[in-house]
Formats: structure tokens, C-alpha cells, sequence
């Protein structure tokens, strides 16, 4: 996902100004897409620019009023491309897992704190997630632009679920692994102490 159609995203579901959208971004569309202040207020440049979106007039002209901005037909006809595009699903590349094949060959000191942390953080997302269910998506509501934002949320609640289930087994196997590498032979034979 670009941050581009992220914005035409957002602002198809309502016009708004920069700062709303940097709102926005922090309570919904920043779960699984992140982008700062200064990189959305350079984005509606560029698609100001390319004729993709256009500021709204202001109702009074004050001097330092927040610009509103809509999608032009344009950005419309951008989003819709973009959307309907195949794309390949990105490599996963997670540091935790790296650091887990790395720990098979020099030890586990200070990973089960790490790993202890990352499940309280999943677990927290999780429960965020939970609540925003219970709150925005009650039974029968269950129109067809509801249906699509429940499935994006429901792509969360699972992915958290799946980590939390996972870190939950990978700690307790850190923790029975304590002070067995790093020095001993490893799983396939070849020990992991340098010859003196």
C-alpha cells in the first residue's frame, strides 16, 4: 500500500484537512498503514499538484485556516486503478525471527524479557482491537462498506491473535532452552564453539 491512496482513502470517506487526517491516521488507518504529520502534508502537495485532490474553498478567508481537501474525479479514477491492480504479497522480514535464528548459534541471554514484551504489546493490540469490534461493529450491522472495514479489522484481531498464541509457545520454549546455547553443540551436530 502507498501512502497516496491511503490519503484518497481517507479523504473519499471525508473530506478533511491535514491535521484531520494526521487525526485519522493515529485512530484507524495508522493500525496498519503509519505515516507522520510532515509525510501526509507533503503527499497532499504532490496529489494537489498532480491534480488528484483539490483544497476546498473556505467558507470565510482567515489568514492561518486549515485547508479542507476532496478527492477530484481524477484521484477517484487513481484509487480505483490502484485498488483493482494485482500485487504480491511483501517477504516477511521480522527482527524478532531473525534474532531467534541467531540465538540458535549464540545464545538466548536477554531475548525471554524481549519475547515477554512483545507479548504483552500483542497482547494490548489485541484488546484495542477487541474493543473497536465491540464498539463499531455490533451485531446486523452489516452494510457493504461495514462488511469491507469489519474484514480489515478482523485481518488485525487475527494477526494479533496468531502473534500472541505464538510468542506465548515461542517463551516457553526460550525459557526452557536458558543457558543450553551459545557454547554447547547444536540441534544438527556441529558444535558452536570455535576450535581452540
Amino acid at each position: 500500500m502507498s501512502l497516496p491512496h491511503a490519503i484518497l482513502t481517507a479523504l473519499l470517506e471525508k473530506p478533511s484537512s491535514g491535521l484531520e487526517l494526521t487525526r485519522r491516521f493515529d485512530r484507524s488507518i495508522g493500525y496498519f498503514w503509519s505515516a507522520t504529520h510532515q509525510q501526509i502534508y507533503r503527499e497532499l502537495g504532490k496529489l494537489e499538484s498532480d491534480g488528484l485532490i483539490r483544497a476546498l474553498p473556505a467558507e470565510q478567508p482567515a489568514r492561518g485556516q486549515k485547508k479542507a481537501y476532496e478527492v477530484l474525479p481524477a484521484g477517484r479514477a487513481e484509487l480505483a486503478r490502484w485498488t483493482a491492480a494485482a500485487q504480491d504479497p511483501k517477504p516477511q522480514r521480522d527482527a524478532l525471527l531473525l534474532r531467534l535464528r541467531a540465538a540458535a548459534v549464540v545464545g538466548t541471554a536477554g531475548l525471554e524479557a524481549d519475547l515477554a514484551r512483545h507479548l504483552d504489546l500483542h497482547r494490548r493490540q489485541l484488546a484495542e482491537y477487541q474493543d473497536i469490534e465491540r464498539r463499531h461493529f455490533p451485531p446486523g450491522r452489516d452494510g457493504p462498506e461495514d462488511r469491507l472495514r469489519h474484514l480489515v479489522l478482523r485481518a488485525g484481531i487475527d494477526l494479533e491473535t496468531f502473534w500472541t498464541r505464538w510468542l506465548a509457545h515461542a517463551l516457553a520454549e526460550v525459557a526452557g532452552l536458558s543457558g543450553v546455547i551459545g557454547g554447547t553443540a547444536s540441534s544438527d551436530g556441529a558444535g558452536t564453539t570455535p576450535p581452540r
